[in-house]
């Protein structure tokens, strides 16, 4: 491609670019919860590390994740009884996962996590816990995932 080809090409898409931003000062869009995708999951992949305690680790924070996703949704349509039940949902996940570490501090923390998300399902408000305990709950791990 000639060099003034290039050129006007380059100086046609930026003149397009600045139109278009120029034009889209003061625009909000708005996306209701739930109409997009879960972020990709960062399942750890089944291994001979399944049981380490950085495995553990990736899969309870993948749990949390996710979980807190689906808490959003419930959240955003005034569903306590849905809350209610993720919570319950992600205390069995937790505790499934934290069971198969190898480290018992990181069982234990896990544990916690779980007995905490379980206490939160059986709220009746459960929203306070949302905004409360569960803004914090994975720090609990933290510390058991160094090996």
């Amino acid at each position: 491609m000639p060099q003034r080809r290039r050129t006007a090409v380059a100086t046609a898409l930026i003149a397009v670019l600045a139109g278009a931003a120029a034009g889209c000062d003061g625009i909000e869009i708005e996306v209701p919860a739930g109409s997009l995708p879960a972020p990709v999951s960062i399942a750890p992949v089944p291994s001979a590390s399944a049981g380490q305690p950085k495995y553990v680790c990736s899969t309870v924070y993948k749990i949390l994740t996710e979980g807190a996703v689906r808490l959003a949704e419930h959240t955003a349509n005034d569903d306590a009884a849905g809350l209610q039940r993720t919570f319950a949902d992600m205390a069995s996940q937790v505790t499934t996962a934290g069971e198969q570490s190898t480290d018992p501090a990181q069982r234990a923390a896990a544990g916690e996590i779980a007995a905490a998300l379980a206490e939160g399902s059986r709220q009746t408000d459960p929203e306070a816990f949302l905004t409360g305990e569960f803004a914090t709950i994975g720090q609990r791990l933290d510390g058991t995932c160094l090996e």
